[in-house]
């Protein structure tokens, strides 16, 4: 891929982006009745989870949306926790032993928050790399860009606000509000472990109003945002105080680490709502205060709005015509709110809808990096070597790669997420520019060629297995074939006939079908013969390297 011109692809308007075609935008949340194939299979797979298989895609398939949407909302137990895989002065921890409630006392603190933040970086990206079909990573990733928190140092605090969305995931959005308010890592973050009766912070309940629940609307007048005041704020500020945090690093003896309520510190007096909010008075409820105000908000119709539209962007399309307002957005907000604010059956009402499966929807997204480093390990089988710390180096490896691509979990830039999922004009396409760009094509051609190593080199070099890759089509001996299935796999949208031949020509430089039919037909009845392997992988490999560098690869 020239970077050139994949940046200028990349950027260009989209066909009929001023309108959108009317097929996407006279389509709403009817339940989808068209034609089911690996086409829409795996455009629910992508948006769904991170980089479905081959295998998943075909299983996908065959069992059909229902049973696909079944699995992907399945409940599952939540994985098990980080380990020490390397740090050996650790009093409480041994090599292969689980860190997250252990204490930092007795060695080095700066040592203990570095194996531990790299342990856990590296866990993230296992749980991306291992997730199977689910949706929950993918919602746990939605709710950390949502609920986002940076610059908290414990890994035990990153850990357990994670697995604190994660255990939300598709549950109820009024609760997951609730219990982040209390979260410890939250409350660092905005400053609600320092906001007392005397001096009430008004950081979280600015943004509890305007980035986490209800929106701030167009401006009604000074200090009025049509679904919230500046009153407001400050009324909610005062509700908020007398909680903090406690056991951030090495102050907690036991390990622990929470949230407790300090009534000295919380401001006793009624507070009282603006006309936005019915003027409701709030009297001092101690304790149970923050939790009423969060339903006192979530009475408002406006709140299922606001997470529709951010889970619309998430999931479809980052533009909201009037026409998607009315037809997709509406019913589905109406959804959330009568199912008490639970997401699971507003968002599968999405995933299942005519308009999701709208061709246009497909294709519409620029991967965010830990999508796009995902879309290559996982459908290429990329294996790392066997071993528990070689498993964890192979992790954060690619974490590290998704910092340089600019997404870093836990390390968000802005209090309102990343500015791919809301900073207009260009929102997805913030993910590529000329800093990035590099480092996505540097991936994409070390994993199809010649591998990157773990980190530290601990390992065996990564790369994709091109020859067991091809054995798990369905007819690799045809070239044609080949070249379609590994499009299902890794393209959005069917090739086009140029695309076709081109990519033809790579795996048979000027020589007819049958060549290739020849050739890899006595690699499989002669696969120890060396000569033949190394002709058909370096075939395969470069094949597999045109694909990936085709711009619409970057897309989902």
């Amino acid at each position: 891929m020239d970077r050139r011109s994949a940046l200028s692809t990349l950027f260009a308007p989209r066909a009929k982006e001023a309108g959108r075609s009317p097929l996407a935008i006279n389509t709403g949340i009817s339940p989808y009745a068209g034609s089911w194939g690996a086409e829409q299979a795996a455009h629910l797979l992508r948006r769904g989870m991170f980089g479905p298989t081959y295998a998943q895609i075909k299983w996908a398939t065959e069992q059909g949306m229902e049973a696909t949407l079944d699995k992907l909302f399945e409940d599952l137990p939540l994985p098990s926790p980080p380990l020490n895989t390397h740090y050996q002065g650790d009093p409480h921890v041994a090599i292969g032993e689980i860190w997250v409630n252990a204490p930092y006392s007795g060695f080095s603190l700066n040592e203990g928050l570095a194996y531990r933040g790299r342990s856990l970086l590296s866990w993230v990206i296992g749980q991306l790399w291992q997730e199977g079909i689910s949706i929950r990573e993918k919602l746990t990733l939605f709710w950390h860009n949502h609920f986002p928190i940076a610059a908290i140092l414990d890994s035990k605090y990153r850990y357990q606000y994670a697995n604190l969305l994660r255990s939300h995931a598709w549950g109820s959005f009024r609760e997951l509000t609730k219990a982040i308010t209390l979260d410890p890592a939250m409350l660092r973050f905005l400053d609600g472990t320092y906001s007392t009766a005397a001096a009430p912070n008004e950081n979280y309940a600015r943004e509890l109003l305007e980035l986490f629940t209800i929106g701030k609307g167009p401006a009604a007048g000074p200090g009025d945002y049509t679904h919230y005041t500046e009153s407001d704020i400050k009324a909610i500020a005062r509700a908020l105080t007398g909680w903090r945090d406690y056991g951030f690093g090495n102050l907690s003896v036991d390990g622990s680490i929470g949230a407790e309520f300090f009534s000295s510190r919380h401001d006793t007096g009624t507070k009282t709502l603006s006309h936005r909010f019915d003027h409701i008075v709030i009297p001092n409820m101690g304790d149970q205060e923050y939790a009423h105000v969060i339903d006192i908000i979530f009475q408002k119709i406006e709140v299922a709005r606001f997470i529709c539209r951010k889970l619309y962007q998430w999931f479809v399309y980052y533009d909201i015509k009037e026409e998607t307002e009315a037809l997709v957005i509406e019913p589905m907000a109406e959804i959330l709110y009568n199912n008490d604010f639970q997401i699971r059956p507003a968002l599968r009402a999405l995933l299942s809808s005519e308009h999701f499966y709208a061709p246009e929807n497909a294709g519409a997204m620029i991967k965010n990096p830990l999508d796009f480093l995902m879309s290559i390990l996982k459908p290429l089988e990329i294996k790392t070597s066997p071993g528990l710390a070689q498993v964890y180096d192979s992790w954060y490896r690619f974490h590290g790669f998704s910092r340089l691509m600019q997404m870093e979990y836990f390390t968000i830039p802005e209090v309102a997420g990343w500015k791919a999922y809301y900073l207009a004009p260009l929102y997805y396409r913030n993910w590529i520019s000329a800093t990035t760009l590099p480092h996505r094509m540097d991936a994409t051609i070390a994993l199809t060629t010649v591998g990157h190593s773990p980190f530290q080199g601990n390992g065996d070099m990564m790369r994709a297995d091109v020859l067991y890759l091809a054995t798990t089509l369905d007819n690799p001996l045809d070239p044609n074939a080949l070249i379609e299935e590994l499009a299902i796999i890794l393209l959005p949208k069917p090739l086009k006939a140029s695309q076709k031949a081109a990519l033809k020509a790579i795996l048979l430089p000027g020589l007819p079908d049958f060549e290739w039919t020849v050739e890899y037909g006595q690699y499989l009845e002669n696969p120890n013969n060396s000569a033949l392997a190394s002709a058909v992988e370096a075939k395969l490999r470069a094949l597999l390297k045109a694909m990936l560098s085709l711009p619409e690869f970057q897309l989902s």
